[in-house]
């Protein structure tokens, strides 16, 4: 798996930074835009659904897929395991879509340096200020575990340097916008779109 029919991008934020959300809305609104849904060990949160938010598995069946190599990627995060099915990205490139996929840091450098074409888009929270009170008011961690993902997020968003792209999501609305735009303009490139104006006017 070498090459892509489709573009491949990729959310990443510190965690609370709304990448879920954002790529919830995009895959809504642009689009032929496939999507490959990870399997996590976490549990559910309020709200989620098994094979639509996550594929939830438990570590002794991660583990086995891990051996038998079936993800693209994967990492631990915090006290979980999440990866990206490599199955699933097949088969959604073997289709010609592009494909949206939200994962953390560690994940996208993996991505990117199996897939150097794959575009990266980092979000960023306005402020740690904005983002701990967002993952407070999100109300799915313990003291705990929001201390651990707080002491984590500078060193995420250190990781924007490399990114293609930077969204900062002060307003979900606009970093919404933004984001669509990257994609759209991707999608716009001579390249991408020579094969349909050849089609179209009938030349070499």
């Amino acid at each position: 798996m070498n090459s892509m029919a489709g573009t491949l991008f990729v959310i990443s934020a510190p965690s609370g930074g709304g990448k879920s959300t954002i790529a919830a809305a995009v895959r809504q609104q642009v689009q032929g835009l496939g999507y490959s849904i990870s399997h996590t060990t976490r549990p559910p949160r309020k709200g989620e659904q098994d094979g639509v938010d996550y594929h939830f598995v438990d570590k002794e069946t991660f583990s086995r897929m891990v051996e038998k190599g079936a993800f693209l990627e994967w990492a631990k995060v915090y006290e979980d395991l999440y990866g990206t099915s490599l199955r699933g990205i097949r088969d959604l490139t073997a289709s010609g879509s592009d494909i949206l996929l939200d994962v953390d840091v560690q994940g996208g450098r993996n991505i990117k340096a199996r897939f150097p074409e794959s575009v990266l888009i980092f979000l960023i929270p306005p402020s740690l200020n904005v983002l701990e009170d967002r993952l407070r008011k999100r109300g799915t961690d313990e003291e705990r575990i929001i201390r651990i993902r707080m002491n984590q997020a500078m060193d995420d968003i250190r990781n924007c340097v490399w990114y293609d792209y930077i969204v900062i999501n002060d307003r979900l609305d606009q970093a919404i916008q933004e984001t669509q735009s990257i994609i759209l303009s991707l999608r716009c490139r001579a390249k991408r779109r020579l094969a349909q104006v050849k089609r179209l006017f009938e030349f070499m």
